[in-house]
């Protein structure tokens, strides 16, 4: 018996404005994200690789079609619940991190459980904290850590409440290439190491090739989906897809 999907789309479609003026940024996109994969999503701009996220996510409805994430439908659920699986079964990388200013690092780690009034497993806190390597940081303020201490932050906190699946949008797209590269190896090793599963965003060639799958959009649709041999693969898909 096959495992279902952690997260699946089925005709997905969302549209913006109306009549003569409406965009289909997704057009009746299906796409299934098994249990313990790393995909990476990409596209050129106006795709609907963000959209398809945020809808994903449960961040944006969809005009139509459904969103499952661990065997719970997005459209049955009102804001509060929808607020509720967020929290409870999503992790979030973004771009700019995203941190509380005032909390310390360790604080900003234990949010997403605190926000649900429990407190992390002592012996996964103190794992994940090795693991990104901020023991000598917890301490510390966001304006007191680098941009990647900062996202090292950021990528503990999503993994905390040990989530179905991890939404990751541009997480290396402020970071120089040394750093970026060390937050993609901490999130190929959630997915190794942790069973975890993720779903990144991603423009960039080079964090493409980390990932297990590449999905590629253009104007709203799924055009490849390919497993990616290396950057150059990569790049060449995107050449393909532009052509």
């Amino acid at each position: 018996m096959t495992e279902a999907p952690i997260v699946s789309a089925k005709d997905v479609c969302r549209a913006f404005g109306e009549g003569d003026a409406v965009v289909h940024a997704l057009a009746d996109v299906s796409i299934d994200f098994p249990r313990g994969g790393f995909t990476a999503v990409m596209g050129p701009s106006g795709s609907g690789k963000s959209t398809l996220m945020h809808c994903l996510a449960g961040l944006d409805r969809p005009t139509s079609g459904t969103v499952v994430i661990d065997g719970v439908d997005l459209g049955s659920l009102d804001d509060a619940k929808l607020t509720e699986l967020r929290r409870d079964k999503i992790g979030f990388v973004f771009q700019f991190f995203n941190l509380l200013p005032v909390l310390s690092a360790e604080e900003n780690i234990r949010l997403p459980l605190s926000l649900a009034g429990t407190k992390p497993d002592a012996a996964r806190m103190e794992e994940l904290v090795r693991a990104v390597g901020l023991e000598d940081r917890l301490d510390h303020r966001p304006s007191e850590l680098s941009g990647g201490q900062q996202q090292r932050v950021a990528v503990a906190r999503a993994l905390i409440s040990n989530p179905a699946v991890i939404f990751a949008d541009e997480p290396t797209g402020n970071l120089d290439s040394k750093t970026s590269d060390e937050i993609l190896t901490l999130m190929r090793g959630a997915v190794d190491d942790f069973g975890q599963t993720v779903v990144m965003v991603t423009h960039d060639a080079h964090a493409a090739a980390f990932a297990d799958r590449v999905i590629v959009l253009a104007d709203g649709r799924v055009v490849r989906d390919e497993k990616p041999e290396s950057v150059e693969g990569v790049l060449d898909l995107m050449k393909q897809v532009a052509a």
